[in-house]
């Protein structure tokens, strides 16, 4: 198996050392009646956030930009949380380049463990805000395609908590999307 791709064996290991334990969020108990699939514990009311932007870059540089400290850092300046980085108690951006690795984005407010790298084609990371319950992890996921000399980046992230989910589509704009076409629009 490659070594960028965790086995299941690995991940779940990897995820039972995190510091807080690995909880995806919550969901409401299923109603008690006779209906079909009523106490089965399936929710299809879980929020999930689905984005595609194109950005004017090769896959390579975009999967750099997302997986390298000094890079990701610039594009942290170049938005609205710029400012986590300069609060009290701040943490630098810190990315790890190892599946299972860790990172710190955005001042320490956004934390998070990479569960696959593959290489200019796909990132998937345990992924939490600084608002989340205690212990509470959801799964992020970059997608990278070759368009045109460009990259299409479909986006999903789900597992987070309930109600969180407008703040959070918004967030992926203005935090990573628009400060991300604006770093590669420099380099």
């Amino acid at each position: 198996m490659p070594s960028n791709i965790l086995s299941r064996r690995s991940l779940a290991l990897m995820l039972a050392a995190l510091p807080v334990g690995l909880a995806i969020a919550e969901t409401p108990a299923a109603p008690k009646s006779k209906s079909a699939g009523a106490t089965d514990g399936l929710s299809h009311t879980a929020e999930a956030i689905r984005q595609e932007v194109t950005l004017d870059a090769s896959p390579q540089r975009v999967y750099q930009v997302l997986t390298t400290t000094k890079d990701f850092d610039a594009v942290t300046r170049l938005s609205d949380g710029a400012v986590l980085l300069a609060a009290a108690g701040a943490k630098p951006t810190s990315i790890s380049t190892e599946v299972g690795g860790s990172f710190t984005l955005f001042g320490g407010y956004i934390t998070g463990r990479h569960l696959e790298m593959l290489p200019n084609e796909r990132l998937v990371q345990a992924w939490r805000a600084g608002s989340f319950k205690a212990g509470g992890f959801s799964i992020a996921a970059f997608y990278l395609t070759a368009a045109g000399g460009k990259t299409r980046l479909n986006f999903e992230h789900r597992g987070f908590p309930d109600g969180n989910g407008t703040s959070l589509a918004q967030g992926w704009h203005s935090h990573y999307w628009e400060p991300l076409a604006k770093y590669l629009a420099q380099a």
